[in-house]
């Protein structure tokens, strides 16, 4: 395994992902990207801002960099518009131009946040990841998807737009609850369903290392995760085919969410929504109940939901057809044909859907018939 992943673009590299444990090879980084008499923001919320924004801000300077911080309130309900518009003030007021550089330090709400930001202050300036959740590193930080939600619904606002370093230290995941820390084992599992089912094995053979925080098999896991997505949007940036697959479990998670609140984690949900995902796919007949209850453990053993019964099946039926990833009024859901075999399939029905909530709602997943 390398420390060091390349993003391409119509095959010309675009940025790097950067896998280490420690922020001491950060100042190297920014140097190769010569922010050296540049203003750089960080963007951070205040719960990640507490313990790393001083240490960033330090390295900035160290680099050339002349360093600021916008600190925004944390939690998913402030990746909004209205936040975005401060950022915008206070760059404005700071004079910072189309040479200067934003910097993404937390979790996923602020990789988003800032992306959308960098990708529409003055048509475009350049921004770093560095992403302090597993969520973030494993999923949000890679791939250029940018965005913050509309009036709850989530990322209804957003660009596609490269980041110029992702820089993932795996030391800040110590700092994370473990209710955060497993939200994010939502996302890693999903990779081993929609393309490497050999990964989903080594992930249950090495539940227990990576719930110990093994440092080599967090490593492992995240280049793992962020391989399988960097290879997916590669051969599809502007999600116009194969990068659908990434939202396996999202369509009904992301309503599920939606619907409680976001009382669950977004990783919480995206587990729910591929057990429900795998339902329909052994209701169609592509899966066995096997591989269904496999499906089940998988996420049982890094204690993530399965079940959920707080939510109203038509309000959250209702959520799916505001879903971004709706097209031609048909939703793009994504099955599996096997394990490690992801599809997009425009059949699946809201009848189907409401079947799979009932499951969710009953957590009764011994009696399929």
């Amino acid at each position: 395994m390398n420390d060091r992943l390349t993003v391409h673009d119509n095959g010309e590299p675009v940025y790097d992902i950067v896998f280490t444990n420690g922020f001491e090879l950060l100042v190297s980084e920014l140097e190769k990207l010569k922010i050296a008499g540049r203003k750089v923001c960080i963007v951070t919320e205040t719960t990640v801002g507490a313990i790393y924004s001083q240490q960033v801000m330090d390295i900035v300077t160290k680099a050339g960099g002349n360093a600021f911080v916008y600190t925004f309130p944390a939690g998913e309900e402030n990746k909004n518009l209205d936040i975005v518009k401060k950022v915008y003030e206070y760059l404005i007021l700071n004079h910072f131009d189309r040479k200067d550089v934003l910097i993404a330090l937390g979790g996923g709400v602020t990789g988003d946040l800032t992306g959308f930001t960098a990708a529409t202050y003055l048509r475009g300036i350049d921004f770093i990841q560095i992403p302090t959740s597993l969520l973030s590193q494993v999923d949000s930080s890679v791939g250029g998807k940018t965005g913050v939600d509309f009036d709850s619904y989530k990322n209804m606002v957003g660009a596609f737009y490269h980041p110029k370093l992702v820089y993932i230290n795996t030391d800040t995941l110590k700092t994370l609850t473990k209710r955060q820390f497993l939200s994010g084992m939502g996302e890693v599992v999903k990779y081993g369903l929609i393309k490497r089912r050999d990964f989903l094995t080594w992930l249950m053979d090495n539940c227990d290392a990576i719930k110990n925080y093994d440092v080599e098999a967090l490593k492992y896991m995240i280049y793992v995760s962020c391989d399988t997505k960097r290879e997916v949007v590669e051969n599809d940036f502007t999600e116009l085919g194969e990068r659908a697959l990434l939202n396996m479990g999202h369509t009904l998670g992301h309503a599920i969410e939606k619907c409680v609140d976001f009382r669950l984690l977004h990783g919480e949900c995206v587990s729910i929504g591929s057990v429900a995902s795998a339902y329909i796919s052994y209701k169609k007949g592509y899966i066995t109940k096997e591989d269904v209850n496999l499906i089940i453990n998988a996420h049982k053993m890094f204690e993530l939901p399965v079940s959920e019964n707080t939510f109203d099946d038509n309000a959250v039926l209702s959520a799916t057809l505001n879903d971004k990833k709706m097209e031609a009024g048909t939703i793009k859901f994504v099955v599996l044909n096997e394990i490690g075999k992801a599809v997009i399939d425009r059949s699946i029905t809201k009848d189907d859907m409401a079947d799979a909530l009932s499951k969710i709602k009953a957590g009764d997943f011994e009696n399929y018939a």
